[in-house]
């Protein structure tokens, strides 16, 4: 996916760079912006968005498995005091 992510940036950057010159730079930017930023952002965001899924399930899991550790284990026993009492010697 990362070679045609760069190879659009490479055409866009040239097409950018020919409009630049014919017109003018601002018109050059502009084409940049609208034909490769824009696009590639939302690609890169949609092409994301189920590693995203899956992380925030595992995340849940995770927590629903520490949970369910947490309220199935025993109660503690205890702790018995230590004898203060004086008179034993």
């Amino acid at each position: 996916m990362w070679i045609v992510f760069v190879a659009w940036i490479f055409v866009v950057g040239l097409m950018a760079v020919v409009e630049a010159d014919a017109t003018t730079i601002g018109a050059g930017i502009m084409t940049f912006l609208f034909y490769c930023v824009l696009p590639l952002s939302i690609l890169n965001y949609l092409a994301g968005s189920g590693r995203r899924r899956a992380r925030i399930n595992a995340e849940a899991a995770k927590a629903a498995a520490a949970r369910a550790a947490t309220a199935s284990a025993p109660p503690s026993a205890p702790k018995s005091q230590p004898n203060n009492d004086a008179s034993i010697g």
